[in-house]
């Protein structure tokens, strides 16, 4: 007898390897709000484990339990046993979605996300009306009166430039110089709406370091937030359809600039490990992702650094730090620009409160978590802060308010080898001009 229906159930050899020993525990977000036991990484494998054996029903505390988890694997870092909690997580989600039935207001509220955060047309729709809805002076107005996970995503909004939102990235761009690797990029949804600086940024590097860059025209969502939140079919499909519009694409690497992106798409290969059509093609796909700052970290710098003056604080995103165990690419890479001094945060490997949807999902607690998150890069005062993830910048944003600019690593990089100043927004161009700009003359050596 078990709790759980027979599609991928957290596998019984995984729930063994857990002794129970609470290394994880200081590491745990929601263990360090409340102290509960069920809400710390053993406790949850604790309900893994009756639910397994039939002992107990999904419904109740367990998926109130698991449903508080951030998913943030900063567990997986601290354990010493080498407990798969990532997996487990990801195996028991989907189990709540699938055969637990959600209060109405839920499932429409988290359909409604679904709706919308995968489709780039959808987003840009909603770019508008955030425009429309920031000028109207409404948020002001009711940011007291909304409910809890309305009030959320109205002050995640973005600060939103419409030109960015509907501007096309080229489809190939060849390398300044000398040609070192030929490479394909994600151009994401989310990123390329909201953050299509970023991405701009990432081109710009990537070619005056050396490379030729594909950003294939058909792309779309990469199923990370479906992956996350349990959603296995929403997740599975758009898996496929990434590795259709990449896999066959002659490139030495899939480059990503997003820490939740890349975390998905090199589990792609565990994803579609029973689909025999697309099991190897995961796999060879899967081995290729490459997050910007763990591409970028091993070649040898060939794009002039400008001295950037100015003490930066780096936030580890947690599918960046825990979920790939990317630590030292981004500061390595960010020590290459003269001038720029480093520093950590305190408690950095506490999660910020994103965690995909959990924000807007769990609202009270992203917020504290926030809250601590925006104390901590305070403690250290930086002259900005940089972060390889859309939504840690979005969550610390909420706390912090404009005290401090906030970019990408790869922005700041760009910012050196162009020499031109962080602080400084890219300048409003005719619509006759709007095309990629390149490195200029003399940006590169060798």
């Amino acid at each position: 007898m078990t709790g759980f229906d027979p599609v991928h159930p957290p596998a019984r050899e995984l729930l063994d390897d857990c002794v129970h020993c609470g290394f994880c525990l200081p590491t745990c977000p929601t263990y360090q709000l409340w102290g509960e036991e069920m809400d710390s990484p053993r406790g949850r494998i604790y309900l893994m484990d009756l639910a397994e054996r039939g002992e107990i029903g999904l419904e109740g505390p367990f998926t109130e339990h698991l449903d508080a988890c951030l998913g943030c694997m900063a567990c997986v870092t601290a354990c010493p046993s080498g407990v798969r909690y990532d997996q487990l997580l990801e195996a028991a989600r989907p189990q709540i979605e699938r055969n637990v039935p959600r209060g109405r207001a839920d499932r429409l509220f988290r359909n409604a996300i679904f709706s919308l955060f995968p489709y780039r047309r959808r987003l840009r729709a909603a770019a508008v009306f955030g425009v429309a809805y920031r000028k109207s002076g409404l948020p002001k107005l009711l940011e007291r009166l909304l409910p809890a996970r309305l009030a959320a995503a109205q002050a995640l909004l973005p600060p939103v430039r419409l030109r960015d939102a509907f501007a096309p990235l080229p489809r190939v761009v060849p390398a300044a110089g000398t040609k070192r690797r030929r490479v394909a990029m994600l151009s994401g949804c989310v990123q390329d709406v909201f953050f299509h600086q970023a991405n701009l940024a990432t081109l710009r590097v990537l070619v005056a370091e050396g490379s030729e860059v594909l950003v294939p025209r058909d792309q779309g969502c990469c199923g990370a937030l479906g992956l996350h939140a349990g959603r296995a079919e929403h997740a599975t499909a758009r898996a496929k359809r990434i590795i259709e519009t990449f896999g066959e694409l002659d490139v030495d690497a899939i480059v990503v600039n997003v820490a939740g992106c890349g975390s998905s798409m090199k589990e792609y290969a565990h994803l579609l490990a029973d689909d025999p059509e697309y099991a190897e093609r995961a796999s060879r796909f899967s081995a290729k992702v490459k997050d910007i700052t763990e591409f970028l970290a091993g070649l040898e710098p060939v794009a002039r650094r400008h001295p950037v003056n100015a003490k930066a604080a780096y936030h580890d995103a947690c599918h960046l730090g825990h979920a790939q165990g990317i630590r030292q690419e981004p500061r390595n890479l960010l020590r290459t620009i003269p001038g720029l001094d480093l520093v950590d945060l305190p408690d950095a490997e506490i999660c910020c409160g994103s965690a995909g949807i959990y924000n807007l999902v769990q609202p009270e607690p992203a917020a504290e978590l926030g809250r601590r998150k925006a104390e901590n890069i305070r403690s250290v005062a930086p002259d900005l802060l940089v972060t390889a993830n859309p939504g840690c910048l979005l969550q610390i944003a909420r706390q912090l308010d404009g005290e401090l600019p906030m970019m990408h690593p790869v922005q700041l990089l760009d910012a050196a080898i162009r020499g031109t100043d962080f602080r400084t927004p890219p300048p409003r161009e005719p619509r006759a001009a709007r095309r990629f700009r390149g490195p200029t003359a003399g940006s590169s050596r060798g």
